[in-house]
């Protein structure tokens, strides 16, 4: 039913709206974002079916068994699982779409764009590459960092069957059954304009069920990976934060251009030194190799922080319910109901008796709203 309301909708785009399609940038995307929805709805596949034929490749069969079999631990850990990850769609290309994020030179403030249902949201994802460059180098010239990256998968929080798309399969075991996890738990629990919240969550939801996943199955060296990256993931937040309040009293002083490119400068040698030094050596699944010299960008760090905002929170909650997934979660969704995107960390942060956190996490919302 909702694929053919999906298509009622892209429909009523062409038919209502023809010259707006000619004059509006804004208009153009959700027709793009909607024709390629249509194509991959229309390209799927039950997983089940293709487990089932001998026919398919074997290792894509290993890979489509273990996303059933993670999603039917996903609905025993209480996670929405819906019907996502019951169909597979082969998109035909590397790249499903590149994600664009902007930010100035002179805050850690995402460029935000605003979308019905969800709110403000960090970044924008683009079907058509060529569009998204253009903005990209629309938003550079008018002075922000911008950061353009490949992403792999989608969820539509449950509003469609959200298939398994052919870029988000890997060999790595650990991050599929986490990637399922993930998603799955973004129709759990979803905070409107909440993004590091939200992807935060995620990523505590995705390796914790996976290394209780693995475990049940028997599987303690991937139960353990699982721990591992979840471990790595928390290295990198610490790493981040460091990095932020560092930029964050840079650009309080509020340098001229001069001294805001050579603090800019001087904070990624020092992000650089960490990153093969320290950071490096207290990581157990990643590894880090020589990297180039180039100064901060702003966009790439709220990137990479969306997914790491905190996680020491979430382990706080999680021991607090006794690490267990399904309790965690459960608690959780009732504690963020009807919380404003911009206060979920610090309701967070007070339910884990962490009051330094609270003033923290209310003034990076003030930044993130600048």
């Amino acid at each position: 039913m909702k694929r053919v309301v999906f298509l009622v909708v892209v429909a009523a785009i062409f038919a209502g709206y023809g010259t707006a399609y000619l004059a509006s940038d804004d208009v153009r995307y959700l027709t793009r974002a909607g024709i390629e929805e249509t194509r991959i709805l229309q390209a799927r596949e039950p997983i089940a079916n293709l487990v089932a034929d001998p026919s398919t490749d074997p290792s894509l069969r290993a890979s489509l068994g273990l996303v059933l079999a993670s999603r039917d631990y996903a609905a025993r850990l209480g996670l929405e699982a819906k019907e996502t990850y019951t169909t597979y769609a082969d998109v035909g290309r590397d790249t499903l779409l590149l994600v664009l994020q902007a930010a100035p030179r002179d805050c850690i403030c995402p460029h935000t764009w605003k979308y019905p249902i969800v709110g403000r949201i960090p970044y924008k994802g683009f079907f058509d590459l060529k569009a998204a460059r253009r903005e990209a180098d629309r938003l550079s010239a008018a002075g922000y960092d911008v950061y353009l990256r490949p992403s792999a998968a989608f969820s539509t929080l449950g509003w469609f069957n959200d298939p398994l798309l052919s870029t988000a399969v890997t060999g790595d075991s650990v991050e599929l059954a986490a990637t399922v996890f993930h998603e799955i738990a973004h129709n759990t629990l979803y905070v409107k304009s909440a993004t590091p919240f939200n992807e935060s969550y995620a990523q505590f939801v995705g390796y914790h069920s996976a290394q209780a996943f693995f475990r049940d199955l028997g599987d303690s060296v991937l139960a353990d990976r699982a721990a591992d990256r979840w471990h790595d993931e928390g290295v990198l937040g610490d790493f981040y934060a460091d990095l932020v309040g560092r930029l964050q009293t840079l650009y309080a002083t509020h340098p001229d251009s001069a001294a805001l490119e050579r603090g800019r400068a001087e904070a990624g040698a020092w992000a650089r030194q960490e990153l093969q030094g320290p950071v490096a050596a207290r990581l157990r699944t990643f590894t880090i190799g020589r990297l180039p010299e180039r100064p901060v960008n702003n966009a790439r760090l709220v990137g990479a922080r969306i997914y790491r905002t905190r996680l020491d929170l979430f382990d706080r909650w999680f021991e607090q319910h006794g690490r267990d997934v399904r309790g965690s979660v459960a608690a959780l969704d009732t504690l963020m109901r009807d919380v404003p995107g911009d206060s979920a960390y610090a309701r967070l942060a007070a339910a884990v008796g962490d009051t330094l956190a609270v003033v923290d996490t209310l003034r990076a919302a003030r930044d993130t709203t600048r």
